[in-house]
C-alpha cells in the first residue's frame, strides 16, 4: 500500500471514528431523555418514599430501563386527547392508555381472588384512550385460555367498583396503573399497543397528575402480560 493510500485509510477510520462516537453520543442524550427522574429531597437525595421513587426502583428492578415520569395540570383529564398527548410529548395520542380494574361478576363461588391468572376474580385491562374496550373479546380470550373446560357463561367481565379499584391497587381514580399495585392482579394489554411503531407507551403513573412512559417491548418483557385484540 502507498503511503497516499494508508494516509487516506487512516483518515477515513478517524471519520468513521469520529461518526460513531457521534451516534453513541446522540443515543445517549435520547435514553438521558428517558431515564429515571425521581425528585430530590431537600438534601439532593431521592425519596425513597415517593410514589415516583418507588415505582423507578420497581422498574429498573424487573429490568426496564427506558421510561419516564410527567407531571401534568390538574385539569388534565378535562382536556382533549390532542392536548394531553403535547403535555406528553408523546408521539401520537394513540400512545395514551389507562388501566383499568375488571371484575369477573359471573365467577364460581371459589373464585374470589387473583391467584389463578388463567381463571382469576380480577384483571387490569391496559388498553388506549382512543379505542373502545371489548368485554366480549376478553371473554372470549379467558374461554379460550382455559382450553373451553370453564364454561362460557362463568366469565363476564365488568368494571370493578371504584372503591375495589383503590383496594386491590393501592391507587386511586385517574391514578390506577399495573406496576407496584397493592394486588399481583393479572395484567392484560390490548395487542394494539403492542403494535405500535413507537414501542413507546403512557400510562397512570400512580397519582392523579403523574404519567408513565415506557418501551412497550421492555414492559412485555419485564411484566409477561396476556396480549389480547381487547378493542
Amino acid at each position: 500500500m502507498s503511503a497516499a493510500a494508508a494516509d487516506l485509510e487512516a483518515r477515513q477510520l478517524r471519520i468513521l471514528g469520529r461518526i460513531a462516537d457521534l451516534e453513541l453520543a446522540a443515543q445517549q442524550r435520547r435514553l438521558g431523555a428517558l431515564a429515571i427522574s425521581a425528585a430530590p429531597s431537600e438534601d439532593g437525595e431521592a425519596d425513597a418514599g415517593t410514589t415516583e421513587a418507588r415505582l423507578s426502583a420497581l422498574l429498573a428492578a424487573r429490568g426496564v430501563r427506558e421510561f419516564a415520569f410527567r407531571r401534568v395540570p390538574a385539569d388534565y383529564y378535562d382536556r382533549p386527547l390532542e392536548e394531553r398527548r403535547g403535555l406528553l410529548r408523546a408521539d401520537s395520542v394513540a400512545q395514551l392508555c389507562k388501566s383499568i380494574v375488571m371484575v369477573n361478576t359471573q365467577a364460581a363461588a371459589d373464585v374470589v381472588d387473583c391467584s389463578n391468572p388463567k381463571n382469576s376474580k380480577y384483571y387490569v385491562i391496559v388498553v388506549q384512550y382512543m379505542a373502545w374496550l371489548n368485554a366480549e373479546n376478553i371473554k372470549n380470550f379467558l374461554y379460550e385460555l382455559n382450553e373451553k373446560q370453564i364454561p362460557k357463561k362463568r366469565f363476564n367481565m365488568r368494571l370493578a367498583p371504584e372503591e375495589e379499584s383503590h383496594k386491590l391497587t393501592g391507587f386511586v381514580h385517574n391514578a390506577v396503573t399495573c406496576i407496584g399495585m397493592e394486588t399481583n392482579i393479572p395484567v392484560i394489554i390490548d395487542e394494539a399497543i403492542t403494535k405500535l411503531d413507537e414501542d413507546f407507551f403512557w400510562l397512570g403513573g400512580g397519582e392523579v397528575d403523574l404519567k408513565l412512559g415506557m418501551r412497550t417491548s421492555q414492559f412485555l418483557s419485564a411484566f409477561s402480560p396476556f396480549v389480547v385484540k381487547c378493542s
